[in-house]
């Protein structure tokens, strides 16, 4: 069973995760017409006109912060080190590369999200995947996606917690153990 989930393992999170992630990227470069590039003068304007705020919402600093926050973790910046360490030089340009088409997804998501928000009871927005995927997806007719939709971040994280090798097993907690 270790050697089909080993298999599955690296089949979903090295060359299915790796490349889709970047054909989606590369996709919505492509179709959004260079969000990247087009936008950054305007990403430097909002920014820097100062506090503005709306009386019902935040700062455009405060949203970059908060987005920031959502995105980056310990794990992105470990990551950095490894792969620097790992990979020379040569991993910075990498590293650039697949963040210049990261930018792209991350844009998609993020107008999605915006498009697709709802206003609650108390006069506050909620949106995000699940919004955009139950109420972009589901007024097409894709009935059939919100099965896949939902399963499938079961399936996926559940991978990499199974292939803990067994020395390491063995060390855990009996509280830890399968």
């Amino acid at each position: 069973m270790d050697t089909i989930i080993g298999f599955l393992n690296t089949i979903l999170w090295g060359y299915v995760l790796i490349y889709g992630l970047l054909a989606a990227g590369l996709y919505f470069t492509i179709r959004l017409g260079l969000p990247q590039t087009i936008h950054f003068g305007e990403m430097f304007r909002v920014l820097s006109s100062g506090g503005s705020k709306d009386t019902s919402g935040i700062s455009p600093f405060q949203a970059l912060m908060v987005s920031l926050a959502s995105r980056v973790g310990t794990g992105n910046l470990a990551g950095v080190a490894v792969a620097l360490y790992l990979g020379g030089p040569g991993a910075t340009f990498w590293m650039w590369m697949v963040a210049l088409v990261g930018m792209a997804t991350a844009y998609a998501e993020s107008a999605l999200a915006q498009l697709y928000k709802v206003r609650n009871e108390d006069g506050q927005y909620r949106g995000g995947p699940a919004f955009y995927i139950a109420h972009g997806l589901m007024p097409l007719g894709r009935r059939q996606s919100s099965p896949s939709a939902s399963s499938s971040p079961l399936v996926l994280f559940s991978m990499p917690f199974r292939q803990t090798p067994s020395p390491m097993r063995s060390k855990a907690p009996s509280a830890f153990r399968s």
